[in-house]
């Protein structure tokens, strides 16, 4: 069974930085793609960056360019995400999510962690 934990979250500062963890687990296809999402308060679910974990293709979206790296480890089967410069808006629960075949309904998220940037 597929298996998603993220780690790393936590109170910051404004302008300081954090790593997010995902430890990925169950998948048996050396093809997927691991993405970052967040949900803040009151918002909606945005995607901020995905990584091919057998490619290494990378995609942010506006919301993560220029602050957000994404990278992998295969052999420990972890995703980071490197976060920077971080905001107040970036108060958020992230969450992690697998898309293993999403064609065939074989897609899966984590439970989140709570990120909280705050003066």
């Amino acid at each position: 069974q597929v298996q998603l934990v993220e780690s790393g979250g936590g109170s910051v500062q404004p302008g300081q930085s954090l790593k997010l963890s995902c430890a990925v687990s169950g998948v048996t296809r050396d093809q997927y793609a691991i993405g970052w999402f967040r949900q803040a308060p009151g918002k909606e679910r945005e995607g901020l960056s995905c990584i091919s974990v057998r490619w290494g293709s990378i995609y942010y979206t506006d919301n993560a360019k220029g602050r957000f790296t994404i990278s992998r480890d295969g052999v420990k089967k972890m995703v980071h995400l490197q976060m920077t410069s971080l905001k107040p808006e970036d108060t958020a629960i992230y969450y992690c999510y697998a898309d293993i075949a999403k064609a065939l309904g074989m897609e899966y998220w984590g439970k989140g962690v709570q990120v909280t940037v705050s003066s």
